[in-house]
Formats: structure tokens, C-alpha cells, sequence
């Protein structure tokens, strides 16, 4: 009977690893929402500094892709360890599918908050952000860790509160890509990474 559990056991795992992203590092949710935090503050700083929209949206848009590609680079990084470490290839035919299912409502977001951009509206520019992060994370979560999908859903509840609060977009957009990233980091360090560590 004991073995006839272990083998059941054994199978789903299999089953698992074949079927979800699971080289995803809670620390490196960790590390990429203490970026964002850092680019949330750096960002707060230009916009008061009061100047010109001209130079004020420059300023932000690589500030925007500083943070994003740091945030991508530390997550890939943290990816790429755990994958060699559990003899895992990390660009799999799992990793396309959660990655296509991520990226296409990044794209919409990223095109949308582009063209709010060019139309003046950036009040609300973090709240589209955040609403289709939250979208790309709820799309991807069925090929990775159920915290995703939880993560994904605060993502949208902050997104709509800065879109309640549109002055106060900053704000919320540290809350969303940089709390809730440790946050969420955390429990799933603790939970996965933590326990199998010792």
C-alpha cells in the first residue's frame, strides 16, 4: 500500500514537471519587487521636481525600462539557478507556454499604456499597467504555481484603485510590481524553496 502511494506520488511529480513552470524563485520576486520599489522612489523624485512634461516623460519611460529590465534580468537569473540545480532545461516547451500566455496581455498593456501616453492620459498609465500585469499573470498562473494566480488578481485590485486614484499612480504601481512581488516572494520561498533546502 506504501508503495502504491509513493508511486502515485512519484507519477504526479512527473506529471507536474512536464506540464508547469516550476524553476520560478520566490526570491527572485523578492529582489525584482525591491527594484521596483527603488524605481517607484526614483520616479516619485522626477515627478516632483517640477519640471517641463517634455522632460518629465523621457525621464520616465527609461526609468520604466531600467526597472523592467533588471526586474526580467534578476527573475531570468534566479530562473536559469534553480532550472541547473534541479537538471531542469529552462526554455522548455512549458516555459513557451507560460511565456506566450504572459506576453500577450503585457503587449496589449504595453501598446495601451503607450498610446494613453500620447494622448496625455498618464494619470492612469500605472493602472493600465498594473490591470494587464495582473491579466498576463492570471493567463500564465495554469502553468506555474498557484500563487501566481492569487498574485495576479491583487495585481488587477491595485490596478482599479489606481484607476480610483489616479493621482496617485506611483503609489500604486510600488504597491503592485514592488510590495506584492516580495510579498508573494516570500510565502513562496518559504513554502517551496525553504522547506526543500532545509
Amino acid at each position: 500500500m506504501k508503495s502504491n502511494t509513493e508511486d502515485l506520488k512519484t507519477i504526479r511529480q512527473m506529471m507536474e514537471k512536464s506540464t508547469k513552470f516550476l524553476s520560478l524563485n520566490g526570491l527572485s520576486l523578492v529582489f525584482a519587487g525591491i527594484i521596483a520599489l527603488i524605481g517607484g522612489w526614483y520616479a516619485n523624485d522626477i515627478l516632483n521636481c517640477k519640471c517641463e512634461i517634455e522632460i518629465l516623460i523621457p525621464h520616465l519611460l527609461i526609468t520604466a525600462i531600467v526597472v523592467l529590465t533588471l526586474a526580467v534580468g534578476v527573475i531570468t537569473f534566479f530562473c536559469w539557478r534553480k532550472s541547473k540545480k534541479n537538471h531542469q532545461s529552462l526554455f522548455n516547451s512549458v516555459t513557451r507556454r507560460a511565456a506566450y500566455n504572459l506576453l500577450v496581455p503585457l503587449a496589449a498593456g504595453g501598446a495601451f499604456s503607450l498610446i494613453l501616453l500620447m494622448r496625455g492620459y498618464i494619470a492612469i498609465i500605472a493602472a493600465a499597467m498594473l490591470i494587464f500585469y495582473g491579466l498576463g499573470l492570471i493567463n500564465a498562473s495554469k502553468y506555474t504555481f498557484r500563487e501566481i494566480h492569487f498574485l495576479g488578481i491583487c495585481e488587477v485590485i491595485v490596478g482599479l484603485l489606481a484607476a480610483i486614484f489616479p493621482y496617485h499612480g506611483i503609489l500604486f504601481w510600488s504597491i503592485g510590481f514592488g510590495g506584492l512581488h516580495i510579498i508573494f516572494g516570500l510565502i513562496m520561498y518559504f513554502k517551496y524553496e525553504k522547506r526543500v533546502n532545509g
